[in-house]
């Protein structure tokens, strides 16, 4: 689909664009959806614009965040399961903004598997790139413009967090003075509240006793909240404790590494122990407190902004790359149980019992396609172009309309399919810009999904979706169950089947876009130059 027509004359001057993501932050973890976690810089960002309320990622953070930087479904671009470097014909962001006018800057995680480097291979004028996703406190692999910086050193005042904000500042306050006749985009990626739970001490002591009451207690808080501010009108989905992810520790591995206080289940609250319950109360404050600092670091470069003289012209997406996450794995330096939790040589991830309460109301969590894998917030505040304050948007969108949106803001009416020497596909996507001004004004034929065998298709409000690649299909009606409790399949066996049909037509052209693999390639080139000799 094409962008539309930019809501801004010619005459205007360009909006700056920034986007800002977070990782594996639950759809009702901040104020502003219903959690109760401290979030008043985006609390204030809905309060002066507009929030989504069925905004979809793709369920997990690569994927998610190759459809913000390429603007294409990740099956397009070789990157889900990722296959070597992306389709020659693949541009990011940059590629697409720069010829409009705009410097770009990226703070943080890149992720895009097939362009290894945000500013040669990516277009950024600058970037902040942490590959380290295992160290808050001391990541061992770091570039600033795609030069390797040294390891951090353990002990120091780091904290990655903080660092993704205090670059993107810095860019800013370059192009303040150096550049400040062109807008900007900023690609602001964050990876909290990402595994492992690490967070600033003093933040965990502002959230510690928040949580006592345990995950039903939150959950059941949470979706009464919701449904009062009308973020959603279903039931809220029962926990599912059989569900988890399949490469998770075992019961008996958590306990010996992490100790008796882990729980591997989503189960009832008043099962746990006291222990348990102690435990978990404080690792939901860790999760508290890093989404709590993400906030804080975001309201520092909206400070920026605003110093700049740039705030009133400045469009501010907020997402998170996927739901909050259910895996327990330990990777990076380990996990001492002796070590205060969230500190450096901890090493603890949310569980399902949380995550949960973090997706309230959705079923499922990371990696699904179910609602509570893929529902992600998206807030939009742009005070010289949204007028209106506070309000909700029901039109379904999924993270591959971002970039067609900063297209169209940035006045690309039309842009060339030739890159690289190749035809590139249509953007998938289309441009919000018509929901600034109204609800109902954006709509798409299907959003397509899939990762890890989990599928699904939405179509208006029905979505079929099913679990892995041996699951049975299911169907839901949206408008009421996006809780996803009454299954329909077998009431709608027709539309079960022109759906499933509908996604493998999806799913075969998204392949076929894609191409195969080079190695593929090579390999057939060499079997067929056998076959020749």
């Amino acid at each position: 689909m094409a962008p539309a027509p930019s809501p801004a004359s010619s005459s205007a001057p360009k909006p700056n664009i920034l986007i800002v993501i977070a990782d594996d932050m639950g759809y009702s973890d901040a104020g502003c959806y219903g959690g109760e976690v401290a979030t008043p810089n985006l609390d204030q960002l809905a309060a002066n614009g507009i929030r989504f309320t069925q905004c979809y990622s793709t369920g997990r953070c690569w994927p998610s965040r190759t459809c913000l930087l390429t603007g294409y479904y990740a099956q397009q671009v070789r990157m889900d399961p990722p296959q070597g470097p992306l389709p020659a014909w693949t541009r990011v962001a940059p590629h697409y903004l720069k010829p409009l006018g705009y410097r770009c800057y990226h703070s943080g995680k890149w992720h895009l598997m097939g362009a290894s480097r945000a500013v040669a291979d990516g277009g950024f004028d600058h970037s902040y790139l942490l590959n380290d996703h295992d160290r808050y406190f001391a990541p061992k692999n770091h570039e600033l413009d795609d030069r390797k910086l040294p390891p951090v050193e353990a002990g120091t005042d780091f904290y990655v967090t903080t660092a993704i904000a205090s670059h993107a500042i810095n860019f800013l306050k370059e192009h303040a003075t150096e550049h400040k006749d062109k807008p900007f985009y900023c690609y602001l990626a964050f990876t909290s509240p990402h595994f492992p739970l690490h967070a600033l001490q003093e933040d965990i002591k502002r959230c510690k006793d928040r949580y006592l009451e345990g995950w039903d207690a939150v959950r059941e808080r949470r979706w009464k909240r919701m449904r009062e501010m009308g973020l959603v009108n279903c039931d809220l989905a029962p926990r599912e404790p059989d569900t988890i992810p399949s490469w998770n520790f075992a019961k008996d591995k958590l306990e010996e590494t992490i100790g008796p206080g882990e729980v591997d289940r989503a189960v009832a609250w008043k099962d746990l122990t006291e222990e348990q319950k102690r435990f978990q109360t404080t690792k939901m404050a860790i999760h508290a407190a890093m989404i709590d600092r993400m906030d804080q670091e975001i309201g520092r470069v909206l400070d920026q902004v605003k110093a700049m003289g740039a705030d009133k012209n400045t469009v501010v997406f907020f997402v998170s790359d996927n739901g909050a996450s259910a895996e327990q794995i330990i990777r990076g330096d380990m996990n001492d149980p002796t070590a205060a939790p969230g500190s450096a040589k901890s090493y603890l991830c949310l569980g399902p019992g949380w995550s949960s309460a973090a997706n309230t109301p959705f079923r499922l969590h990371k990696s699904w396609v179910h609602e509570g894998g893929i529902s992600s917030p998206l807030i939009a505040c742009w005070p010289a172009g949204i007028t209106a304050h506070g309000e909700l948007r029901h039109d379904p969108c999924h993270f591959i309309d971002i970039l067609p949106t900063a297209i169209d803001l940035a006045g690309g009416k039309s842009i060339s399919p030739e890159w690289n020497g190749q035809t590139a596909p249509p953007l998938p996507g289309t441009s919000l810009t018509p929901a600034f001004a109204k609800d109902g004004a954006v709509t798409h034929d299907f959003l397509y999904f899939h990762h890890l065998g989990n599928r699904a298709i939405r179509v208006g409000d029905w979505k079929l979706v099913a679990k892995g690649d041996k699951g049975p299909w299911e169907l839901y009606d949206l408008r009421t169950d996006r809780c996803e409790q009454k299954n329909l399949a077998e009431q709608h066996p027709n539309r079960v089947r022109e759906m499933s049909m509908q996604w493998q037509e999806r799913e075969d052209e998204f392949r076929r876009q894609a191409g195969p693999p080079p190695e593929k390639i090579r390999q057939d080139q060499k079997q067929k130059n056998r076959k020749g000799s």
